[in-house]
This record gives C-alpha cells, structure tokens and sequence, in this order.
C-alpha cells in the first residue's frame, strides 16, 4: 500500500468530515501536504493491522504550523481543517486567498463531507407519494479527475 492508501485506510469509515479532508490534502498542491515530514503527518508501526503501518492527520495542529507557509497555501490547509477538526475559519478571508485549481477541490470536499455522495434518490410521483428508487444520487460536486494525488 502507498501512504496516500493508509490514509485514506485510516480515514474511511470514520466520519465524511474526516475522509473529505484528507482526500482534500492528498489532492491539493500534487500531495505534498499529506506526505510524511509535515508536523501534522503521523506514521507509526502497527503489528497487528493488516498492512504494519498507521498513517493518520492531526488536523487541529495545522493551524498552529501553516503560519510559515504562503498565502497561496494556508487557505487549503486551514479549509481542511476546519471541513475536519471544526478549526474556525473565516471563509471570507481564507476563500479569496485559494488559487485557481483549490476552489474545485474544496467544493468536492464540501460536498463530501455533507455526505452528498450518500443522499437516497427520492422522488415524488404525480399523485403525490414518495417512491425510493435503487441506490445513491452522484455527488453534488464530485472531486475532479485532472488534478494530479499523491499515490
């Protein structure tokens, strides 16, 4: 398994906050935020789980480490957070900071995290009863195939 797979091992199942976060920091700036190095990265041995390693995001110490990074990639990460940990943030002043490909990737985030990808496709039919069809509704705003992950 690659690191972005125990991350994603240790997000999925747990809350869409959670899981839309990290795919959130695994996608944005190619990756290179959710790579081991980065203080709120964690990685430690697991000898009992299948695959012998945990990898897992401190989410609510970004905040306090992003200080140092440009204006162009604080607004993600503190984003990420707050989609997670319920970091506060002021959307007005982070939103304008995001760069050209960030507005996508927080939107899919967003619309993860509301557990758009789980909504029931319910209907109301012309005599006015509801029916329930097969399955799940696509999500609202799916994450974007173009943008390169860490793998």
């Amino acid at each position: 398994m690659t690191h972005a797979d125990d991350l994603r091992a240790w997000a999925r199942g747990s809350y869409n906050t959670i899981e839309a976060a990290t795919e959130l920091l695994l996608r944005a700036f190619g990756g290179r935020y959710a790579t081991p190095g980065n203080s709120w990265v964690h990685i430690s041995e697991d000898p009992e789980g299948p695959h012998k390693v945990r990898a897992w995001i401190d989410f609510e110490s970004i905040p306090e480490e992003v200080g140092v990074l440009s204006g162009r990639e604080r607004p993600s990460l503190l984003i990420a957070a707050s989609i997670a940990e319920n970091v506060p943030v002021v959307l007005g002043e982070v939103v304008p900071g995001l760069d050209r490909e960030n507005p996508d990737l927080v939107l899919a985030g967003i619309a993860r995290a509301g557990g758009s990808h789980q909504h029931s496709d319910i209907r109301e039919t012309p005599d006015g009863s509801m029916t329930l069809r097969p399955g799940y509704l696509d999500s609202l705003h799916p994450w974007p195939n173009a943008l390169r992950a860490v793998k």
